[in-house]
């Protein structure tokens, strides 16, 4: 199934971000433990089993290099230059959405500011090249093929879906937050007995949290970067 005039609708793109979150998920899994022996959650949403920074960047990668599929020089450069591009993006806006880095690195060599670096740029490039010439025409055929007759509603429910996802990833990380430094701090918290604690209490708990994000950071009162695991107890 080629993309006629190198146009990618909506049903492609929702698709192309929930496969590649999946897939990003797995990756960072294996990665992680071939890196350090530990086998540790890289999820980016509470919920569902997403790397969401792999489903965004797959596709901003998809919708730049749709149109050099056939120029395997001009997908490695613009791959590892868009990739990078967004990644550096991603983690400022991350940051801003939940007051917390999800990735830094500062100890690898040719990084810029810790949000990427030249490791991965070239991890990037490989990957759009993967993306381009194999998997991508071998996944249109099957997205093409997904209930056409419940396109829309199944789309539609999935987006729904994720912005939930998303909306309770949001409000978990900041109660997490506020939680382990008051805790960290000292500081006594008067606890109402209402719905919303008890839920936050329940689905939020401080062991939840660290299984499902243990390299969440934030920054301390001088402004330094520190795991939030550090913080706790």
């Amino acid at each position: 199934m080629e993309i006629k005039n190198n146009k990618i609708n909506m049903h492609y793109l929702i698709w192309y971000f929930v496969i590649f979150s999946i897939i990003g998920l797995i990756i960072e899994t294996i990665f992680c433990y071939i890196t350090t022996g530990v086998i540790e959650s890289r999820k980016g949403l509470l919920i569902g089993p997403f790397c969401p920074i792999y489903g965004v960047g797959a596709v901003c990668l998809i919708c730049i290099l749709n149109k050099y599929k056939r120029n395997d020089l001009a997908i490695f450069v613009l791959g590892g230059i868009a990739g990078s591009t967004v990644e550096y993006i991603l983690s400022y806006a991350l940051e801003a959405i939940y007051g917390a880095r999800f990735w830094d690195y500062d100890y690898t060599l040719f990084n810029l500011n810790g949000r990427i670096c030249l490791t991965f740029t070239i991890y990037w490039s490989i990957l759009s090249i993967i993306l381009m010439k194999y998997i991508k025409p071998k996944l249109d055929k099957y997205i093409e093929k997904i209930a056409k007759n419940k396109r829309k509603l199944i789309d539609g429910l999935i987006l729904i879906f994720l912005l939930l996802d998303a909306l309770i990833t949001i409000w978990s990380v900041e109660v997490y937050q506020e939680r382990v430094k008051n805790q960290y701090e000292g500081i006594a918290i008067q606890k109402e007995e209402n719905i919303k604690i008890k839920i936050e209490e329940k689905c939020f708990s401080n062991e939840i949290m660290l299984k499902t994000f243990p390299n969440l950071r934030t920054r301390d009162k001088q402004g330094n970067v520190i795991f939030i695991r550090d913080l706790q107890n």
